[in-house]
């Protein structure tokens, strides 16, 4: 066991399945020591993806972390239909416990400028499974604070990929792209996860099935939302697993290959959301463009059943 310590952690999320097994593994993993969930509206509203933190921490026995109520909606615009795949109750049907703790009264953001300015500048790691908009609160109200943040790693966009909510937009980045351009333009480090990589780590039902044999509570309950994560009963292999590839790159950055790309977003009458790679006025962001898949999901599948020893961060 590495006596690295562990670094400090904020999800910022909108569970959502995916995120829900991002989550999981990020409380499993020594490596993190995860200080509080801030909550955004994105997969389904902002109710239930702060209920659904605090079930997840209630699952785990952890309901001491905090749970913070951010944005229920985007910076200047509507907020996004829900997203059906997740079900009504953003889980997919997964049974998890009652929240054994209320969000905290405080917003996120305020919450998250606090723990900033209570620990060493560049301490801090924000990963980032939803839209961009709590983060984008904060360098905008608080600048100076935001700078103290180690580094952000969002799961978000597509480079060369078709988008998943239009032919060059996905779903994270386009249903706040001015946060996102906001973020990026921020001058925090900025480590961008996009569908290029998280469309190639997708789950097999075997891989589900030795979760589920391994007795672990947290790997079985990872097996179930995976089982909800099936396009149907006759499919291989499981939608991809997005946001977990952001636990995934904290824990293990040597399984990514990324590349510095100065990238615009769409904000105006070009497709909302979309990225462009664009040397002149696109702000540099370290993109991952390649995964090594199966090392990434051996690496969930150790992570979450206890095998420890992960490699280098």
């Amino acid at each position: 066991m590495s006596d690295t310590k562990a670094r400090p952690i904020v999800i910022d999320t909108d569970p959502g399945i995916d995120d829900a097994i991002g989550i999981l593994l990020a409380l499993a993993s020594p490596e993190l020591d995860v200080r509080g969930m801030t909550t955004v509206a994105g997969n389904i509203g902002i109710e239930t993806t702060a209920r659904n933190a605090a079930r997840l921490l209630a699952f785990a026995g952890l309901s001491d972390i905090p749970v913070l109520i951010g944005a229920q909606q985007p910076l200047s615009r509507p907020g996004p239909e829900p997203l059906g795949l997740h079900g009504a109750d953003g889980v997919g049907g997964v049974d998890l416990p009652e929240p054994l703790r209320s969000p905290a009264e405080r917003s996120a953001v305020d919450w998250l400028a606090d723990l900033l300015l209570g620990e060493d500048p560049g301490t801090v790691e924000v990963l980032a499974l939803g839209p961009l908009t709590n983060v984008a609160e904060l360098v905008v109200k608080r600048p100076e604070v935001a700078q103290r943040i180690g580094r952000i790693i969002a799961m978000g966009g597509a480079i060369h990929e078709p988008g998943n909510v239009g032919p060059r937009a996905e779903f994270n980045i386009a249903t706040d792209p001015e946060a996102a351009d906001i973020v990026f333009r921020s001058g925090v480090p900025v480590v961008l996860v996009p569908l290029d990589v998280t469309r190639r780590v997708r789950a097999t039902r075997n891989f589900a099935e030795r979760l589920a044999a391994s007795l672990v509570p947290g790997a079985v309950k990872t097996a179930e939302l995976i089982e909800a994560y099936f396009l149907s009963a006759a499919e291989r292999e499981s939608r991809p697993l997005h946001d977990p590839c952001v636990m995934l790159l904290a824990l293990r950055p040597d399984l990514f290959e990324c590349e510095t790309l100065r990238l615009t977003v769409g904000t105006g009458s070009e497709e909302a959301g979309a990225l462009l790679v664009d040397e002149g006025q696109g702000a540099p962001v370290q993109v991952a463009m390649r995964v090594d898949a199966p090392a990434a999901l051996d690496l969930l599948e150790k992570g979450l059943t206890g095998v420890r020893g992960h490699g280098p961060a």
